[in-house]
């Protein structure tokens, strides 16, 4: 009996991890869904939030909040009419979706005590984000990685994600950061 009880608390303790993985990649996901969409189907937001809320997919894991941190924030040019939406992935970890109603863009981070980047590496690798996204270019600086790609279904949006290149990389700074711009024919 005592066996068993330490195997099916190991059990448990293993599968803890690869259950914040799934949360952690599922919240990455949908923050990139989530720009698709706010910036490809804008009347799934313009008449309040719930359409869009639901078009995300992610239920009461994502939230409306008054404010972010300063680090959350898109570059100064980007700030006007922001809408900032929480993805809580674990305990101590997820993301903030920055979106705007009047300019063209949204912008992603993520961070907090658990390793995002085989989480972020996972999602841009799958098969789903691959039939959405095409790769154009990647650059590397320091431990960092970069790369562009453009929406596969509106050619005008595209996407910088730069990340962590390796995993365990220090945790007490932004582990991703995505910023989208849709390029308007102006």
């Amino acid at each position: 009996m005592r066996y068993l009880l330490a195997s099916l608390f190991a059990l448990g303790l293993s599968a803890q991890p690869a259950s914040a993985e799934a949360n952690l990649e599922r919240g990455f996901d949908g923050a990139l869904r989530g720009c698709e969409e706010w910036l490809l189907n804008p009347a799934s937001w313009a008449d309040g939030p719930g359409p869009f809320v639901k078009a995300v997919g992610l239920g009461n894991q994502m939230g409306l909040v008054e404010r972010v941190e300063e680090v959350n924030l898109p570059p100064k040019q980007m700030r006007r009419a922001m809408h900032y939406w929480r993805i809580n992935s674990t305990p101590t970890a997820g993301y903030i979706l920055v979106v705007s109603d009047q300019l063209p863009m949204c912008h992603i981070t993520g961070g907090g005590g658990t390793d995002l980047q085989p989480s972020v590496e996972s999602v841009l690798s799958s098969p789903a984000f691959r039939q959405r996204w095409e790769q154009q270019q990647s650059s590397s600086k320091s431990d960092m990685t970069s790369t562009t790609y453009r929406n596969r279904v509106d050619p005008a949006l595209s996407i910088v994600v730069s990340r962590a290149k390796l995993p365990a990389e220090p945790l007490d700074s932004v582990q991703v950061l995505a910023t989208a711009t849709y390029q308007t024919g102006n």
